[in-house]
């Protein structure tokens, strides 16, 4: 097999590059490799298929090898080697991301780091792990210290670490600590490059934004400082409330009393937690709109008086549940964040969802609004965070789908009322969020993968310098037809 053939897909039809992955193999003697095509099928997906949209285009994506590497030396040897075979490397830790960051729209190696899982370290204040390393078991570590990680995604027990500062943006723990972005929230990274001689580099500072939240687009993350924080005993309180409003309005309160420790703060609209959570239906009263907040032991007296005072009904607090009970019960923030969403799939699998801020100062008279702009089209769930400083909340509502054309009509009139969508149905970087390109990023890339060979297809500034965000639309990497995936 030579670099640059091309092979036709046995699903649609569609050509991509074959690779010299005979020679591949031959030069990473010593490293793990697996071609079995069911595997490396199983290894190239995420969790995509939240999106309908991003399920019909990227179904058909496959890698064409995994690499597994153990060690950083590793991760240098499978880079030189993929440069100088010009196969591109597709990085992924655990495959729990939701808008195909992980998947090689190209083919070639799937790099799978979930290997490179040991915490090396935990300090009073900070731990350094490796990338692969799961954000439960840096946890398993640090807690016999009274310390846990600050923020994390709800697949907290699946995540890695590395995977999460690659393709994440904050979490359980944003209510306090902000986002992943925030200075301070990430200590160092170190990062190899796609070179002729890959270089390993450490980033920190303003430097961390070169890599952080890019896919692996433009270096592989192989290893990771980050603060901690006191790892209080949590408490999950749910309180019910009879409008919507008033439930946006007491988390918002919640959010905003900085002497109520606190971990999570979410609200889920009726009918969902009454028709999807399904281990929690007995707490449920029909049409309640419901406040989960996950607040430290000492604080849940204060926060349960502000509750009170703001007319909640107590529906559950775990800490009062008997042991029996309480194992029944997955915990609070496995409600919240888009583990909602996937709640909601496994009983209505025609459910989907938007990524939305309600800006700052206006974010619960906006969310009502929009709430009741669409009634049972949408269903809404509101994250209270920290956003430069000041308490505000993001918005992961369910959509009932019908149609592409109708979820775009859906994004307009939440952007045209004032409230941005950061799209969960494209797969590059600036669709997703930033709308524009992002300067560093893309200048990094030019210095790390001057061959664009790190998840091609993710970074429409290194694709398509004159792509028209204004006009927005979907962009489709080389190797993806606007068919793909139909059949």
């Amino acid at each position: 097999m030579t670099t640059g053939e091309m092979q036709t897909g046995t699903s649609t039809g569609e050509t991509r590059p074959r690779y010299d992955i005979d020679g591949l193999k031959a030069k990473l003697a010593g490293i793990k490799t697996e071609d079995n095509a069911n595997l490396v099928r199983q290894k190239s997906r995420d969790f995509y298929w939240y999106s309908p949209t991003l399920k019909r285009q990227l179904d058909h994506v496959v890698g064409d090898i995994i690499v597994a590497p153990v060690s950083e030396q590793e991760v240098v040897r499978v880079l030189a080697s993929a440069h100088e075979l010009g196969i591109p490397v597709t990085p992924r830790g655990t495959g729990t991301g939701n808008y195909g960051q992980a998947m090689p729209l190209s083919g070639g190696i799937v790099l799978d780091l979930s290997g490179m899982n040991k915490v090396l370290t935990v300090q009073p204040g900070r731990f350094v792990a490796e990338a692969g390393a799961v954000i439960a078991d840096i946890d398993k570590v640090a807690r016999p210290q009274a310390q846990e990680i600050r923020m994390h995604p709800s697949t907290y027990a699946t995540a890695s670490v590395g995977g999460f500062i690659a393709g994440g943006s904050g979490g359980v723990g944003s209510i306090t600590w902000g986002g992943l972005r925030d200075a301070g929230n990430v200590i160092r990274l170190k990062v190899v490059t796609m070179e002729a001689k890959p270089r390993v580099l450490e980033l920190t500072g303003d430097d961390l934004a070169k890599v952080a939240h890019a896919y692996g687009t433009n270096g592989i993350i192989t290893e990771v400082e980050m603060p901690l924080g006191p790892a209080y005993p949590w408490t999950d309180l749910f309180l019910g409330f009879d409008t919507f409003e008033r439930a946006a309005a007491f988390a918002n309160l919640l959010g905003e009393a900085d002497g109520i420790a606190k971990k999570n703060v979410a609200v889920i609209a009726a009918p969902a937690p009454q028709t999807y959570f399904l281990r929690h239906q007995d707490y449920m009263r029909p049409g309640q709109h419901v406040v989960v907040a996950v607040v430290a032991d000492f604080a849940v007296d204060a926060a349960l008086n502000l509750a009170a005072k703001e007319g909640a009904e107590l529906l559950l607090r775990s800490d009062k549940l008997a042991d029996e009970e309480r194992r029944k019960l997955p915990p609070g923030f496995e409600l919240t964040w888009n583990h909602t969403t996937l709640r909601a799939l496994r009983v209505d699998p025609a459910i989907t969802y938007l990524q939305v801020l309600y800006p700052f100062p206006d974010q619960v008279k906006l969310s009502a609004k929009l709430e009741e702009r669409f009634g049972d089209e949408l269903i809404s769930h509101l994250e209270f965070v920290r956003f430069d400083g000041k308490v505000t909340c993001f918005g992961l509502p369910m959509v009932r789908f019908t149609t592409e054309e109708r979820l775009e009509e859906i994004m307009k009139i939440h952007e045209d009322m004032g409230a941005p969508i950061f799209n969960p149905h494209r797969y590059t970087l600036e669709e997703g969020g930033m709308k524009q390109t992002d300067a560093v990023q893309l200048a990094f890339k030019k210095e790390a993968d001057p061959q664009g060979l790190l998840n091609p297809g993710k970074m429409i500034a290194w694709e398509d310098p004159s792509y028209d965000y204004a006009a927005g639309g979907t962009f489709l990497f080389k190797g993806l037809s606007a068919e793909a995936g139909k059949a």
